[in-house]
């Protein structure tokens, strides 16, 4: 005979099960976006405001890896058939208090200002289907972009900039800035080391940092 006791306990594992099966709920972003305006207010305490010509992809935040708070917002200028010309992924990051000993560490030594803060700056290239992993903040993006069904160009280059918020390096605000490489006349594996057109990559990456620092305005308060 099925108790009350006995239905509780099923009640119960049914509850731990879908809760295991669906993961925990998620939490809810701490920024706000109105129009093309991110504003922070914490960590930092900042609005980033981008071209009236971006579409906002949506945002989302998430325990990233188990090990950090991550809160990220993705905008993309695109073309007629959805395509993305210019990525904006901006990003706010700290490590959980449960991981006290980690610490971000990069190692590129150039530097960008933006809006009187410092940033890391460091830069890649991503084919038209960029490797991911499960769970990662790049999975997130990916998929708020097929959300809106917009889809990647025939190659981006990406620069990352890295703004860490204190000498404890457990906080960032990360911008990633990317755009369409077909423009340009390569693909990604053009400009590897051991690519076709490798000598243009310092050139092409200047142009792009460029665009960065023309298109992205940031604004502490």
């Amino acid at each position: 005979m099925l108790t009350l006791a006995s239905l509780s306990k099923y009640v119960t594992l049914a509850v731990f099960f879908a809760w295991t099966l669906l993961g925990a709920p998620a939490l809810a972003p701490e920024r706000t976006v109105s129009d093309h305006t991110i504003i922070s207010p914490h960590d930092p305490k900042v609005r980033i405001q981008l071209p009236t010509g971006t579409h906002y992809a949506g945002g989302d935040r998430f325990v990233l890896y188990e090990i950090a708070d991550c809160e990220l917002h993705v905008f993309a200028e695109v073309d007629s058939a959805g395509v993305v010309q210019t990525l904006y992924w901006v990003q706010f990051e700290g490590y959980l208090p449960s991981k006290p000993d980690l610490h971000h560490t990069y190692d590129s030594p150039r530097r960008v200002n933006l809006g009187g803060l410092d940033f890391i700056l460091d830069s890649w290239t991503w084919p038209k289907s960029p490797s991911t992993h499960q769970g990662s903040d790049l999975e997130h993006i990916l998929a708020l972009l097929r959300q809106k069904n917009y889809q990647l160009p025939d190659g981006m280059m990406c620069i990352r900039l890295v703004h860490l918020l204190d000498s404890e390096k457990r906080k960032e605000l990360m911008i990633i800035y990317a755009e369409s490489l077909v423009p340009f006349g390569v693909k990604a594996a053009d400009l590897t080391e051991t690519g076709k057109e490798h000598n243009r990559s310092a050139e092409i990456e200047q142009r792009i940092i460029q665009g960065a620092k023309q298109r992205i305005s940031l604004e502490t308060y």
